[in-house]
């Protein structure tokens, strides 16, 4: 395929917590969240994990785009810890644009900074070279090229972004941690301290938050959504922000979501398994009779998005 003519989807790290460098996951991949959009020879790149590290290797192998734009969904160190290993940062005739949660362009620096200071790192954005420029959205809303982008609010600790992307007349929505059943941990812990009323109006905002959910990504082309647990894993895992993939196929065909694709796959699954979770979602689909086409999101893996 010649990605060189293409208008695109490439994930270069699908890999949630932490890289996987293990053999037995090298055909789902083990590096962390980095997803490129490319179109019309304008690059949009959905965090910056370790995945982002090839990514600008592989920029730097051709001549025709010195520009990009960086959308991070939030701080945690899998998805900026690519950051000071993008070499197209360090090299003078390249722009790169940074944008993620922060009230202002001197807090996204400082958030994006912060990580390359002694004694984390010996070497700090003071270094890159390129044109660097902090992002402010209006409105909750950018754009780059031909993307039109909106932000919007996740349950993950901390401030968390997902993303709406426009392109070529395509909807690609990408939020790589949330929590979809985030509410249901705040009724398990408190169940025995509310009435039946109270439990109830819990239950309203429940269905009421997951219903406006819906309704933002709803026939969305390509959803790329975390999808890092089994049921008995999330059980363990309630309120650290990550969905269970069964909740995920669930969000996705309730609004009429295109192609899903399961990603921020947890490090200690390994191929067999994260295939294995792919065959329930899949049988899962066939039970409620869905259309909605399910991938696993690989390493390596390029959607044209002309053709979606």
């Amino acid at each position: 395929m010649n990605v060189d003519t293409l208008n695109y989807i490439r994930f270069w790290g699908v890999r949630g917590s932490y890289p996987a460098p293990f053999g037995s996951h090298m055909r789902v991949g083990g590096n962390t969240s980095s997803v490129e959009l490319r179109a019309d020879n304008h690059i949009l790149i959905c965090d910056g994990g370790s995945g982002i590290i090839p990514l600008g290797n592989s920029l730097m192998g051709q001549q025709d785009i010195k520009e990009v734009m960086i959308v991070l969904t939030h701080y945690h160190w899998d998805h900026i810890s690519g950051l000071p290993f993008f070499v197209p940062a360090f090299v003078p005739g390249w722009k790169v644009h940074l944008y993620g949660p922060g009230e202002n362009r001197e807090e996204i620096e400082r958030r994006i900074s912060g990580q390359m200071v002694d004694p984390y790192f010996p070497v700090e954005v003071e270094t890159w070279m390129a044109d660097i420029n902090y992002l402010q959205a209006e409105n909750n809303q950018l754009e780059y090229g031909p993307f039109k982008i909106e932000t919007f609010n996740v349950h993950h600790p901390g401030s968390t972004f997902g993303y709406r992307i426009e392109v070529h007349g395509k909807v690609i929505v990408y939020v790589s941690d949330n929590e979809l059943k985030f509410l249901e941990k705040t009724v398990e812990n408190r169940k025995n301290e509310l009435d039946t009323e109270e439990l109830q109006l819990i239950e309203a905002m429940q269905k009421e938050e997951w219903d406006n959910a819906v309704e933002t990504i709803k026939d969305t082309h390509v959803f790329i959504h975390d999808a890092q647990y089994t049921p008995d894993d999330y059980a363990k895992k309630r309120g650290w922000g990550h969905s269970c993939y069964i909740d995920t196929a669930n969000f996705a065909m309730d609004a009429n979501v295109k192609e899903l694709y399961l990603f921020h796959l947890d490090p200690n699954y390994n191929d067999a398994k994260i295939e294995e979770l792919h065959r329930a979602t899949v049988k899962q689909m066939t039970e409620r009779q869905s259309t909605m086409e399910c991938h696993i999101a690989r390493e390596g893996l390029i959607v044209d998005i002309d053709k979606l």
